[in-house]
């Protein structure tokens, strides 16, 4: 496993308050992992403990074999980190923000304008920082977190904050290093991204990880069995749900849509957020 977590606990206090309590699991490489979790749940803390901006306290950690607490000057030539907040030099361009960046890493570094063009902020290369609107600043972070073409990415919250093409180009590029090799750590409460990009996650709630599984396998167990159809009968439009379990209910279903009447169809599988909901009994939010 290129991520091994066992035994986890962190207290920002210094005391039994953990914000993170025995949390286990592993990520094999080149897999994207999702943490998600409503805020507050831990998922940003236990990205810090792994990333080496948080001691680990209490626990064991790995990545790519190295354990965080005694080597993690050793990972950051491999590891990249896109935070949540735009934490960039303000006065800087965004090139030269890329630039200086580049130059904390021992290893060859990706070319500042190419990483720019691909999230369509070339035009903005040689403005200053300051001058970027949230959306702009969050591409620039991003990018950034990709200037060491890391072998381990953490994400955190990626495409908060974008429109709908540009977040769309976002997971784009994610799959992208996916596919190249790259294994990825996404921390979100956005059930959708999750949905679309890991291919497991952990659900993770008050510090402490309910269950891991893939999106696949987590909606057929807790999705319903269902058939939502809209079809016409002598002009009248009818919507109607099907068991998928139930003999005559299937048997009328295919009837239906023999004669050619319907309109729609659709699986009532459940979303990432019903499914956290019933396991921890709160929202994503």
């Amino acid at each position: 496993m290129i991520i091994d977590v066992k035994g986890l606990y962190h207290s920002y206090t210094n005391d039994d308050n953990y914000a993170v309590k025995d949390v286990n699991f592993s990520v094999k490489k080149g897999e994207i992992f999702g943490f998600l979790g409503p805020s507050g749940a831990g998922k940003s803390t236990t990205q810090k403990i792994l990333t080496g901006l948080l001691p680990l306290q209490k626990g064991k950690a790995s990545i790519d074999g190295n354990n965080v607490k005694k080597s993690p000057n050793r990972l950051f030539n491999t590891i990249g980190v896109s935070f949540e907040r735009a934490n960039v030099y303000k006065k800087l361009t965004g090139i030269e923000n890329l630039e200086f960046y580049s130059k904390m890493f021992n290893v060859k570094t990706l070319n500042p304008l190419k990483l720019l063009r691909m999230v369509g902020l070339e035009n903005a290369a040689n403005k200053r920082a300051e001058g970027y609107s949230k959306g702009m600043l969050q591409r620039l972070v991003f990018v950034r977190s990709m200037i060491n073409d890391p072998k381990i990415w953490f994400l955190d919250e990626p495409t908060s904050g974008l429109d709908p093409t540009t977040a769309s180009k976002i997971k784009e590029i994610i799959k992208d290093k996916q596919r190249k090799g790259t294994t990825i750590f996404l921390t979100t409460h956005n059930m959708h991204i999750a949905e679309e990009l890991c291919d497991n996650i952990a659900l993770i709630n008050e510090g402490e990880i309910n269950l891991i599984d893939s999106p696949r396998n987590l909606k057929l167990k807790y999705g319903e069995k269902l058939i939502k159809a809209e079809y016409k009968i002598n002009g009248e439009l009818r919507k109607e749900r099907f068991s998928m379990i139930n003999k005559e209910e299937i048997d009328k279903l295919n009837e239906i849509i023999k004669k050619g009447k319907v309109e729609t169809l659709h699986s009532q599988e459940a979303t990432l957020e019903e499914i956290f909901i019933k396991v921890t009994g709160r929202g994503l939010k």
